[in-house]
């Protein structure tokens, strides 16, 4: 039987922050756009067109989307590509085979109003905002494995890989039979 090896806490919560650190400086690219003065209702119905999209297609739908979130999205998405194209200085845009990873519109602050209402009263108009977060990555990039502990060797790893395929190959396949008993 294998053995699993449980690693501590603190062990998986430093692989954890370096693969974060290591995905910061290479891969995928951020752009928020915040406090824009449009409702969260209305620019989620545009964020969710462009949602997995590739990067030509998500700019092509928001050129032509009436909506008036679209033109926002659209500069958020050009301002993604070059956080992108700093980040990735190497890699061809072209190559890269760019999709929109994540968008996602939260509320922001939202501004109350007083409006005149009849005998003497007044309704409150709430002005809403939101804030969009936009990332996106490339298909084709490689993926950094996390590095082996001190401890353990690559021979170590292989060995019981290599077991059960001898094993494996050692027994050859049984035929199924089945016992049926006739009671007159």
């Amino acid at each position: 039987m294998e053995e699993v090896v449980k690693k501590r806490r603190s062990v998986i919560k430093r692989l954890k922050k370096e693969e974060a650190r290591i995905a910061k400086q290479h891969g995928a690219a951020d752009a928020k756009l915040q406090n824009v003065p449009t409702s969260t209702r209305k620019m989620r119905l545009v964020a969710d067109l462009i949602r997995g999209k590739k990067v030509n297609v998500a700019l092509s739908i928001l050129k032509f989307q009436p909506k008036i979130g679209a033109q926002r999205l659209e500069k958020l998405l050009l301002s993604a590509i070059s956080n992108w194209q700093a980040k990735n200085a190497d890699a061809r845009l072209e190559d890269a085979d760019l999709f929109v990873k994540e968008i996602f519109v939260d509320g922001g602050r939202m501004l109350k109003r007083l409006r005149p209402a009849p005998q003497g009263r007044g309704h409150r108009v709430r002005k809403r905002s939101n804030h969009v977060s936009l990332t996106i990555d490339s298909l084709t990039a490689p993926t950094e494995v996390a590095k082996p502990e001190k401890g353990a060797s690559k021979a170590k790893a292989e060995k019981p890989k290599a077991e059960k395929k001898a094993k494996s190959e050692a027994k050859p396949a049984a035929k199924k039979t089945s016992k049926k008993t006739d009671n007159k």
